[in-house]
Parts: C-alpha cells; sequence; structure tokens
C-alpha cells in the first residue's frame, strides 16, 4: 500500500457470516459469566434481571441497526457519535467501545483456560489464556475472510453444543432446584432480592455484550443495507433464546451456589447429572470450548476494527491505521489488543478488588465501556433524527421514540446502578478515561492529519457551517 493511498478494509462478507460475528461475538456470555449474578441475586432474582436487561438489548438491538445500517462504518458507535456530535462525542463512544471491546477477551481467555484445566488439572489457566492470544491473533491476521468463515463455523458448533447441554440435563432439571435458597437464605422471591437484581447487571448483560460489534464489520460486509437488519434481528432472537434456556437448565440440576462463583458452569452443571466419567461430560468441555472461541475470536476482530477507525481519524497514533497490503487486516491494531488483554490477565493485584474475582472485575470493566457506549448510540439516534432528517436510512427503528427511549433510559439506569455497586472498578475506568481525554486533549495534530473520511469530512463541513 503507497503512502497516498487511503488505508480501507476489504468489502467480503456475507450475510451469514455477518451473522456468525454477531452471535459468535456473545455466544461465551451462555458459557460463563452469567453464574456471578447468582452469587448477587440468587436464581430468581437473576431471572428477573435477564429478562429487563434482555429488553434492553432487544430495543437497543432494533434501534441501533438504523445507525449502522445509515452510517456503515468500522468505527460503529465511533462513527455514529462522531457524526451526530463531533469530535468530543466520538472520542467519548470510541474510547468507551475500546474499553468494552479490549476487557471481554482477556475475562474469556481465562474462561478458556478454566474449561482446558477441567481436562488437565495440571495446566495453567492463565498460560493457555495466553496461547489462546496467540493463535487467535494470528488467525485475524491472516484475513477476514479466513477469520470471519471460522468463527461462523465453530458458532454453529457452539449452538449446537448449547442445545445438546440442554437435552442432556434436562432430566435432572427441576424447578425445586432452581428456585431453592434465593436470595437471604429464603426459599422463594423475597424483597431483599430487589438490591441483587441491581447488583447483578453486569452479569445479565454479559448475556448480550458485544452483539453490537458487528456494527464494526459494516464497512467489510457485502450490501450493508439489507444484509445487517436481518444479521442483526436474527442474531438478537438467536441469543435471547440460548441465553434463558443455558441459564434455567443450568439453574435447576442441583445445588446452583455450587455454580455461582465459577468460571465453568456448564460442565459442573453437567456433571451434576451424569457423572465426572461421562462421554457427554468431556464432549461438554471439548465443544464448550468452540463457544468461548467464537466469541474471544470475534472480539478480537471487533477491538482491531475500533482500534483502527480511531487511528484512521486521528484518534490514536497512526502505526495502528496501517492495513496489511497482502491480508488487508489491521495487523498493529490486532496486536495492540492483544498486549492489553495479556497484561489484564496477570494483573491481579490490579483488577482483582472489591472482594470480586479478577474474571468478575474484568467482566464489569467490560460492561461499563459497553453501558457508556449504548447511552452515546441512542443519543446519537435522537440527533441525527432531528439534525439528519434526509439522511438515508435503509432500515428504521420500528415503534421510534419507544425504543430507543427505552433502551436509552434502562442503559442510565444500569449505569447509575452499576456505579454504587462497583465503585472501585468505576474508579478504574475514570482513571483510564481521564488518561485516554489527556491523550486526546494534546493530539490535535493527529486529527488534524488523519487520512481522508468521507465520514468524519461531512461531520467537520456540517461543524463549520453550523459555526458560520
Amino acid at each position: 500500500m503507497s503512502e497516498n493511498t487511503k488505508p480501507e478494509l476489504k468489502r467480503s462478507l456475507s450475510g451469514l457470516h455477518l451473522w456468525g460475528i454477531a452471535v459468535g461475538l456473545v455466544i461465551s456470555g451462555e458459557y460463563f459469566g452469567w453464574s456471578f449474578g447468582w452469587a448477587a441475586a440468587g436464581t430468581l432474582g437473576f431471572l428477573v434481571t435477564t429478562v429487563l436487561i434482555a429488553a434492553m438489548y432487544t430495543t437497543f438491538i432494533f434501534s441501533f441497526t438504523e445507525l449502522t445500517t445509515a452510517i456503515p462504518h468500522a468505527g460503529g458507535p465511533f462513527a455514529y457519535s462522531y457524526r451526530a456530535f463531533g469530535p468530543m462525542g466520538g472520542f467519548v463512544a470510541g474510547f468507551a467501545t475500546l474499553i468494552e471491546f479490549v476487557f471481554a477477551p482477556p475475562a474469556i481467555a481465562l474462561a478458556i483456560g478454566a474449561y482446558l484445566n477441567v481436562q488437565f488439572p495440571g495446566l495453567d489457566p492463565k498460560l493457555a489464556a495466553v496461547g489462546a492470544y496467540v493463535v487467535f491473533m494470528g488467525l485475524n491476521i491472516a484475513g477476514v475472510t479466513i477469520a470471519a468463515t471460522f468463527e461462523l463455523f465453530i458458532t454453529v458448533l457452539a449452538i449446537i453444543e448449547l442445545v445438546i447441554f440442554m437435552g442432556v440435563v434436562e432430566p435432572g432439571f427441576s424447578w425445586a432446584n432452581f428456585a431453592a435458597k434465593g436470595w437471604s437464605g429464603e426459599e422463594s422471591f423475597t424483597i431483599g432480592s430487589f438490591s441483587g437484581i441491581f447488583a447483578a447487571i453486569p452479569f445479565a448483560i454479559w448475556f448480550f455484550l458485544a452483539i453490537e460489534g458487528a456494527a464494526m464489520a459494516a464497512e467489510e460486509t457485502k450490501n450493508p443495507t439489507k444484509t445487517v437488519p436481518k444479521a442483526y434481528i436474527a442474531g438478537i432472537l438467536t441469543l435471547v433464546v440460548l441465553a434463558f434456556g443455558t441459564m434455567i437448565f443450568a439453574g435447576g440440576v442441583g445445588d446452583w451456589n455450587a455454580l455461582s462463583n465459577i468460571n465453568d458452569p456448564l460442565p459442573q452443571a453437567m456433571k451434576a447429572v451424569v457423572g465426572e466419567s461421562s462421554g457427554w461430560l468431556h464432549m461438554l468441555v471439548w465443544i464448550g470450548l468452540f463457544g468461548l472461541i467464537a466469541s474471544f475470536h470475534g472480539i478480537i476482530m471487533g477491538y482491531s476494527r475500533q482500534i483502527f477507525a480511531l487511528s484512521r481519524a486521528g484518534f490514536l497514533p497512526p502505526t495502528f491505521a496501517k492495513v496489511n497490503p497482502k491480508t488487508k487486516t489491521p495487523v498493529a491494531a490486532i496486536l495492540a489488543g492483544g498486549v492489553v488483554g495479556i497484561a489484564a490477565i496477570f494483573s491481579d493485584s490490579l483488577i482483582e478488588i472489591g472482594g470480586a474475582s479478577l474474571t468478575a472485575n474484568i467482566v464489569t470493566m467490560s460492561v461499563f465501556g459497553a453501558i457508556v457506549m449504548y447511552i452515546m448510540s441512542m443519543a446519537a439516534l435522537f440527533k441525527l433524527r432531528a439534525s439528519e432528517p434526509a439522511l438515508d436510512r435503509p432500515f428504521k427503528a420500528p415503534f421510534f421514540p419507544v425504543f430507543p427511549a427505552i433502551a436509552l433510559g434502562m442503559a442510565v439506569v444500569a449505569l447509575v446502578t452499576m456505579i454504587y455497586f462497583n465503585q472501585l472498578v468505576f474508579g478504574l475506568f475514570v482513571v483510564l478515561f481521564a488518561v485516554a481525554f489527556l491523550f486526546y486533549r494534546f493530539t490535535a495534530g493527529l486529527r488534524e492529519n488523519a487520512e481522508a473520511d468521507d465520514l468524519l469530512e461531512l461531520a467537520q463541513v456540517e461543524a463549520r457551517s453550523m459555526a458560520d
């Protein structure tokens, strides 16, 4: 690629690829993470939390799809907020998305290590997590079509495996087990559960976290105005069914308290039904890795595109906007996110705070980024409806303004309650934001000298026009 050539990504993904990315980004949330919510709210309280969060995500995706089809840009939420609110809005949404996508992979990598540790007790889960980074950063570097095809393949396997899990444990399921010893040790739902419902929000969000990342592949998708809506709607419906099915069946096979603070709840739930020596259990561990790998691999793709887009626009150093001339992948961006993720895996003393586990705190940090991004995206939707009524919108949010208002309101409630219950993690989140803002504040020259970008140029022209 010559110095004067605008860095571009290759359009090669089909609608099926995009569905695979949308579901694959999230599907690890069915394998681990959510069970930490049981420790906060019990099974019944967390079921209420999940219903509320599922409603938030469903209304959010139907609204977010309007932005994705109108502005098919690798920056995703960064691009929408830039278009609506200018550079500062772009910075807030872009960095929040970066926090979400950079901190989600180390949590998933630790779960991969935990699953492997079930089969190989002598294997250090952290070293296995680092190995996962090395392998799947390499696969992402190899090319987007190869990466997306692999993502689709392992996502389908992961879905099949979750269905098998539900079928195998069904004989051991009972509602009495699921409802036993709820919040405060009671046998059924009590008033004390309400605080737990709010405390469990990050772990219900983990069921659906990162589905919006498929927007970052829109710039690499064939005919995104038609394929994106289909992929997103099919994706959210798939995930809602799997989330409720997995959680309910796992919680009803025995003592759910034993599953509430571990990284591998599904193998342990199946063990309670079929025993330690069953072939079904070994199948779950091995095929279950595909679910974790699907999300891990897909989110690496997502964070690399976000770093690429921010760098191309001058919000990060320009070296991260370079695209390999052969594979057309942002190699430096892929490696940069991996370095941060691996550092997080070994940052026990920094991230294992507030009495929670390392994985739980990494999950919470990622969710803080996601919620801020959701708020910015829905605000951008309302702003663009008012400021650019003539913008081509191949897909319009249904029941506007009700759906985006529900998503925005619930995201604000989620953010406030998460701050209340996770003050130390939020403090670290604010520190990271402050450091990023200092970089943004003193690097205006990077944005002035950034590669031409039609989206940003249009926003800049409109900003100057309003100023005049």
